[in-house]
């Protein structure tokens, strides 16, 4: 921009002229007559008062690298081998997973078993592991449907009931999807 530019204010239907430059601020005459001061960051230069090489910034290799997408690192292939994997196995039983059960209510050990829960398949997730089975025990099933509403807070796993000759009716096999897109 410089002296005797057509400009037009961006949130205003006001267009002029300029007389004046000072730093940022930039000083107008409008069509109507009246003089107004306007920051540079307020005016836009007019179609036909600027030259195409005017349009094309300084620094246009910069803004370019920032328009540019970083390119997505690939996943890692699953060999095939891998993928027959023998599941990972998570006895959530209350005696595996502290020393002593001595002064823990229901409640307590339930928080323990599904936070154990939750950071195992959050591991198996950043590990790429594929399978895991959750051994919860057969009971009165309260751990049960815990575990099955922590499973459906997930949206790339889907769960089932473990083989029931290898783990019996106490058990719940999760199975994570892993190039699934969202």
């Amino acid at each position: 921009m410089k002296k005797g530019t057509k400009v037009s204010v961006l949130d205003d239907i006001i267009s002029g002229t300029i007389t004046a430059i000072s730093g940022d601020d930039i000083t107008i005459v409008t069509d109507d007559g009246f003089e107004m001061q306007f920051h540079k960051n307020e005016l836009v230069v007019e179609k036909s008062a600027f030259a195409a090489r005017e349009l094309i910034p300084d620094n246009i290799s910069g803004i370019i690298s920032e328009k540019e997408t970083k390119k997505r690192k690939n996943a890692p292939r699953v060999k095939p081998k891998e993928r027959s994997a023998p599941p990972m196995v998570v006895d959530l039983h209350i005696h595996q997973l502290v020393k002593s059960q001595k002064g823990l209510s229901n409640y307590d050990m339930l928080t323990i078993q599904t936070d154990t829960a939750k950071r195992q398949l959050d591991f198996a997730i950043s590990k790429r592991i594929q399978r895991i089975v959750f051994i919860h025990g057969v009971g009165d099933g309260v751990l049960r449907a815990e575990l099955e509403y922590l499973f459906k807070r997930y949206e790339n796993i889907e769960f089932y009931d473990a083989d029931y000759q290898k783990f019996g009716r106490g058990a719940t096999e999760v199975y994570i999807f892993q190039n699934k897109t969202f």
